[in-house]
């Protein structure tokens, strides 16, 4: 009842703000560019022009319906201009603003080149880097350096964004990352997202939007933000396509291909593409441990490891996949996407252990080999209605996916003395790790525009998740294959999150633009071991509201902050309780009993002549999921599993510059300083560890002549 009260409160007050700023004004620049069949052009750059001298004020790109918005505009006189790929560019009339004008452009219909592509001319290039209310946007084929590279790569040198070695994506600073590949989650973390990621080539890719507060539109989960990878959809009539071959070259090889076709007539866009990897990896890690007796903290032993892990892997992917026009306004779509991923991991390691002098004791020697592929196949439908040049619209999506893996692991174990002589019988462990993962999800949305450039989006969501995961192992002995009870386990967990979300924007006056949103998301989720007969069924419903306020200073400064609620929820994966092994004394393992981690995170943000952004912000998270190092000093094993075991704290500030030092030299500079505090309990102790750490990405662009970068 209080939540209800709480989301009516919201709304009313809402209501209130429309009803009492009505009457203050803005400029407002809306319009729509299609070409001479009628149907709307997505990404055809879109620049404001000063009326006296044609310089641009303002870039946008159109979207999916053709449409652009310049809101903020001051009072003046101004061109519209356009340029798109295979269309003559064009101008507008020139038209004036003042007192809060409401200005939309009359219909552009560009007209299509015909075998004449060397007369297009370029009127302004795509930056790198754009700064919007929610979000940061990166486009892709604004740096020279994108050429060639993977998604995960065009990742690693966007601002903000770090990938540690095992492809766990960051954000400021903060794990919990969720990735989303054309406005749909990709419902992958880990292991498994970084290898879908270093097989999608960065020429399929058109933007990357990078929200810290993502509106309420998207899902609330990922506690440091959400990162939506938009991929390319060609409009050009006729065929087209591209393709891209990588190579790269470290201590072993690594290989990215890909290779996107497209063809559009009359109502139908037809467009496919396939992709293929390959890449070898290694890893040297070397361990020394203390085993000390949890009562009398008594040193039991020293334990000093060495091990050498290789690893090779191959992608596969395609996409297929049409849009039909059915009508000027209405569009009906389906997507089929599917990607397989084998490899194989191999570890050698050395184990010495020692007595509290240091005297070795004793020796083993352990191999690990890892047979392991991942496989998907996912189908999307979309539905998209609009109802005027308006910008009402409705939208629909229909997402069903399947994941299926495999991991056999073989690790054996030779026992040697301190003298290198053999001390017991060898032994091997077979492991058989199957996973399967169903999810299905609807939802739908709808996009209303109101008077004086406000606007109202809503819908709702439902979605539903399976996943199967039923572990065997064996041990062998003397030939004798017995199955390992302690190790073996059958875990199926269900999930069910259904959401409701309002979204409302609006100027709030000449110099200030704000949105709100409040996001509704009720999770039902069970979990069951079959193995052990442990059973958990939770039930939560939570609120998430976020906010942005934008206020114009001048022509040079912008001032903006916002705020947001987001959960993060506990991946697949680390709820899965099986085991995963370097060697017989270092593996790590899955925790059912994770619960979701919750957290608040406010950002301010000055923007200075559109090209110099400096942003503050701080976040509070409680729960926080977190590896932790757990021992077992009787059998000297380490293990490493997920708690919720702390709360963080972080402030920081960061810095990204993007201009032009000369006619021929472009540059972007991204810097970020955060202190990370993390408080909370481990080990049945009390622990307060902070840390500042300090970010720096630099990427420069030569123009060697017209048409080499």
């Amino acid at each position: 009842m209080k939540k209800m009260t709480t989301m009516l409160t919201l709304l009313v007050l809402i209501t209130l703000s429309n009803v009492g700023l009505a009457q203050n004004t803005t400029n407002l620049i809306t319009g729509r560019v299609e070409d001479n069949k009628k149907a709307a052009i997505t990404n055809v750059t879109v620049s404001l022009l000063k009326g006296t001298d044609s310089s641009i004020v303002k870039m946008a790109v159109t979207g999916k319906d053709g449409t652009y918005e310049f809101t903020s505009i001051p009072d003046g006189n101004y061109l519209i201009g356009t340029s798109a790929i295979g269309y003559a560019p064009s101008l507008s009339k020139a038209f004036g603003l003042s007192g809060g004008t409401n200005k939309e452009i009359e219909l552009i219909s560009l007209a299509v080149l015909a075998n004449n592509l060397k007369t297009v001319t370029v009127a302004a290039r795509k930056p790198l880097v754009e700064q919007r209310l929610d979000r940061t946007v990166i486009n892709v084929e604004a740096a020279v350096s994108n050429v060639g590279a993977s998604a995960m790569e065009v990742l690693e040198k966007s601002p903000g964004i770090s990938v540690d070695k095992d492809g766990n994506i960051s954000l400021k600073g903060k794990q919990g990352v969720q990735v989303y590949i054309d406005g749909r989650p990709s419902y992958l973390s880990g292991t498994d997202l970084a290898n879908l990621l270093r097989n999608m080539n960065a020429s399929q890719l058109d933007q990357i939007e990078i929200m810290t507060n993502p509106p309420a539109r998207y899902d609330a989960a990922g506690n440091s933000g959400v990162i939506n990878i938009k991929t390319k959809k060609t409009k050009q009539v006729g065929y087209n396509g591209s393709l891209s071959l990588g190579y790269g070259q470290g201590r072993y090889p690594k290989i990215n291909e890909s290779l996107t076709i497209n063809y559009r007539k009359n109502k139908v866009n037809l467009f496919a593409s396939v992709g293929y990897s390959y890449r070898k990896n290694f890893n040297d890690i070397d361990i020394k441990r203390k085993f000390i007796e949890a009562n009398t903290k008594k040193l039991l032993s020293h334990f000093d490891q060495e091990s050498r892990i290789r690893e090779k892997g191959e992608s596969f992917n395609a996409k297929i996949g049409m849009d039909f026009y059915a009508s000027k306004k209405t569009t009906v779509g389906v997507v089929f996407n599917g990607f397989s991923n084998p490899g194989k991991f191999a570890n050698n390691s050395d184990v010495l252990i020692s007595d509290p002098l240091q005297v070795l004791q004793s020796i083993t020697r352990a191999s690990t080999v890892n047979e392991k592929s991942w496989k998907n196949v996912s189908s999307n439908f979309n539905f998209r209605h609009l109802f005027d040049t308006t910008g009402k619209e409705l939208t629909a999506d229909i997402d069903i996916l399947g994941y299926r893996s495999m991991n056999n692991q073989r690790l054996i174990n030779a026992y040697f003395g301190a003298t290198n002589q053999p001390q017991f019988t060898p032994d091997t462990l077979d492991g058989n790790l199957p996973q399967r993962i169903n999810i299905y999800s609807v939802k739908v949305d709808y996009t209303h525009p109101m008077k004086k450039g406000a606007k109202l989006e809503a819908g709702v969501k439902t979605s539903f998740v399976n996943t199967d995961n039923d572990a065997l192992y064996d041990s062998i002995l003397n030939g004798q294959k017995i199955r390992d009870i302690g190790r073996s386990n059958h875990f199926i967990y269900n999930e069910n999150i259904n959401a409701v979300y309002a979204n409302y924007s609006r100027p709030l006056s000449k110099k200030i633009s704000g949105q709100f949103g409040l996001r509704l998301e009720n999770t039902h989720a069970k979990g069951n071991q079959v193995t052990t007969g442990e059973k958990f069924d939770r039930n939560y419903t939570q609120l998430f509201p976020t906010a942005y306020l934008q206020y114009t200073v001048d022509k040079n400064n912008t001032l903006g902050i916002n705020y947001g609620r987001r959960i993060q929820r506990p991946d697949y994966e680390d709820m899965n309780p099986f085991i995963l092994f370097l060697d017989k004394y270092t593996f790590e393992r899955g925790n059912p009993d994770l619960q979701p981690q919750f957290s608040h995170n406010v950002e301010i943000s000055h923007t200075f002549k559109g090209f110099l952004t400096t942003t503050l912000n701080y976040t509070k998270t409680t729960d926080i999921i977190t590896q932790v190092l757990e021992q077992k000093p009787t059998g000297n094993e380490t293990y490493v599993t997920p708690f919720n075991i702390a709360s963080q704290r972080q402030y920081g500030i960061a810095v990204n510059a993007g201009l032009p030092l000369s006619k021929w030299w472009s540059t972007n500079v991204y810097a970020n300083l955060y202190n990370n505090l993390y408080k909370g309990i481990v080990n049945k102790d009390p622990i307060e560890i902070g840390a500042t750490t300090a970010q720096f990405n630099v990427s420069n662009q030569f123009k060697i002549s017209k048409t080499i970068n």
